[in-house]
């Protein structure tokens, strides 16, 4: 379904029954990055998954501002209110876990749980951050001249992604096959206005996350697990698990340990 939110048309993905659960896409995803989950956790939450603005079916804005990670956490409030959704958890990966992130500070209220994978609150001091925004901007430019396909076969090569190359030939060609349906114009605007260099930094606010937070990461991921523990000492109701034999993208790489870690947490079997 499609949901109109000041003048944009975002595509949005439901499934399933129970308390809802809002699934946010990493960069350069969609909604279909969450489609294998529908019948593991469609039986206990209705899954509410949205192509997050520069991404998949959303329509694409040229307008620099809304790709804000601010404006993006107030676009899926807005969502949810037309849904008459008044509380839900929220799940997301890398990109979707630090809007899902800004959006559990900024609307408090609306959360149960949130679990983050791959996440980080984004990048501390200001010097960083003015760095971060530099090679963003060199990215988009990027991607804008060299296209899509140039940017989709660079991305897959950086080294967060390494232990992705031991999936199945099959597995790697969907990723990519997804990754190219997404527009150029829509990831460079995403990069400038929703990159971890142009968001705030949130760690001074972790200690004011209210509900209760589960942080996964796989254990070959050095750097997100380095941030996950530095998290932990911030987060007040915080919980922190590390898979096994897995990298950056635990939800592709060990698709069954982590949907069972999900399920359990949001049911309270953990």
């Amino acid at each position: 379904m499609d949901v109109m939110v000041e003048n944009l048309q975002v595509h949005v993905e439901i499934c399933g029954i129970g308390f809802p659960l809002l699934l946010l896409h990493g960069f350069t995803g969609d909604s279909s990055t969450w489609t294998p989950f529908c019948s593991v956790w469609g039986g206990h939450s209705k899954l509410i998954i949205p192509d997050i603005v520069g991404h998949g079916k959303t329509q694409i804005s040229e307008e620099l501002n809304r790709y804000k990670i601010e404006t993006a956490a107030r676009d899926l409030n807005r969502i949810l209110e037309q849904l008459g959704i008044e509380k839900v958890d929220v799940l997301g990966y890398s990109m979707g876990g630090r809007l899902a992130l800004t959006f559990a500070i900024l609307y408090p209220e609306m959360v149960r749980k949130l679990v983050l994978e791959s996440a980080s609150p984004g990048l501390e001091t200001e010097e960083e951050r003015k760095s971060r925004c530099i090679n963003d901007f060199k990215l988009a430019s990027f991607i804008k001249e060299e296209g899509i396909e140039s940017f989709v076969d660079y991305w897959g090569r950086i080294p967060l992604f390494n232990t992705m190359e031991n999936l199945p030939a099959e597995t790697k060609k969907l990723i990519r096959k997804q990754r190219l349906n997404n527009s150029p114009t829509g990831l460079a605007n995403s990069l400038i206005g929703m990159g971890t260099g142009a968001q705030p930094s949130w760690w001074e606010e972790l200690n004011q996350v209210s509900c209760e937070v589960l942080l996964l990461t796989g254990d070959k991921d050095v750097k997100f697990c380095r941030i996950a523990e530095k998290m932990m000492k911030r987060l007040k109701n915080g919980a922190w698990i590390s898979v096994p034999k897995s990298g950056h993208a635990i939800h592709v790489e060990d698709r069954e340990k982590f949907g069972t870690i999900v399920s359990d947490y949001l049911s309270n079997k953990n």
